[in-house]
């Protein structure tokens, strides 16, 4: 199963999907703000209401197509010293950031899914009438002792389509 492999893929998502797509690969900022987050992802990071984090929803893309939506929760605590610049990504990948930086550890990895229904209108690559839910996979990872991050990560039908004709 082809989704099975991106779910269970190890190492950077970002650098897998530049292999695959090439030069194409970009990074569209869909939303970035500072707040709280979800309960489940307040409760993964171990945040109460009030502390907040900057939350970035992004799509990568191949050109102009959604291949995958992500969604990542940076508590302020981990915006300390070098790891400040998590805060201020723009258009670059955080996996660009995060697997060069020997402090990574993925602590959890947790299959998911979405409904498109439940997924904002505007989001690019949705069908809000389609279906089939979303597969994907929520990771928590530690930048160090007590500097967590939560990203989780969205397969889109375009990516698995593309994947399925290059088979």
């Amino acid at each position: 199963m082809i989704i099975a492999s991106w779910i269970k893929e190890s190492g950077s998502l970002t650098e897998r999907l530049i292999q695959s797509v090439g030069q194409g690969f970009r990074v569209v900022v869909l939303q970035q703000r500072l707040g709280s987050g979800y309960a489940e992802e307040r409760q993964a990071l171990g945040l109460t209401r009030d502390q907040q984090a900057i939350i970035r929803e992004v799509a990568l893309q191949s050109n102009d197509q959604p291949l995958v939506l992500a969604r990542s929760i940076i508590p302020q605590s981990t915006l300390i010293g070098a790891d400040r610049r998590l805060g201020h990504l723009g258009n670059q990948p955080l996996g660009h950031i995060l697997f060069k930086d020997p402090r990574l550890t993925r602590e959890t990895l947790e299959v998911c899914y979405l409904r498109p229904q439940s997924i904002r209108a505007d989001a690019p690559g949705i069908d809000p009438q389609h279906p089939e839910p979303l597969w994907g996979r929520r990771s928590l990872y530690q930048l160090g002792e007590g500097h967590p991050l939560l990203v989780a990560e969205f397969f889109l039908p375009s990516l698995l389509d593309q994947n399925r004709s290059s088979s």
